[in-house]
């Protein structure tokens, strides 16, 4: 298993490890969650999710990649996003980039870890998540 690349800590104190994509930064975030199982490309360009680090609890991300066409907003604000399993090979015909190239263009990122899922049941259960910080 390869070492991981990026931490989220938590306003408590508790730290979660996994790999990052897209902008390699720093940043101080709220951390909500979306249960939607596809349109992670409106969601990463909705406005209301501006500074917010989105945790998908659909398991698989990144599968169809993104299209220009479909984006809710020109320059997306999201603050990142926290992934189980982030694939990085579109297969739609449509795609123009990867969710990886959409992310590192505007200066966002994508934590990918694969206890994603355990982690999103205990926040919920303790409803202690606060902000959060790459």
């Amino acid at each position: 298993m390869k070492p991981y690349t990026k931490k989220i800590v938590l306003e408590n104190g508790q730290e979660f490890y996994g790999y990052g994509f897209g902008a390699d930064r720093e940043a101080v975030n709220e951390i909500v969650f979306n249960t939607s199982m596809v349109g992670y490309q409106e969601i990463l360009s909705d406005p209301s999710y501006t500074d917010q680090m989105v945790v998908m609890t659909y398991p698989l991300i990144g599968n169809y990649g993104t299209a220009e066409e479909d984006y809710e907003t020109k320059f997306p604000t999201i603050g990142g996003m926290i992934v189980r399993e982030y694939n990085d090979t579109p297969s739609n015909f449509r795609y123009t980039k990867t969710l990886a190239e959409v992310f590192e263009e505007h200066a966002q990122e994508i934590f990918d870890e694969a206890e994603n899922r355990m982690h999103t049941i205990k926040a919920v259960m303790l409803a202690t998540l606060g902000e959060g910080t790459f």
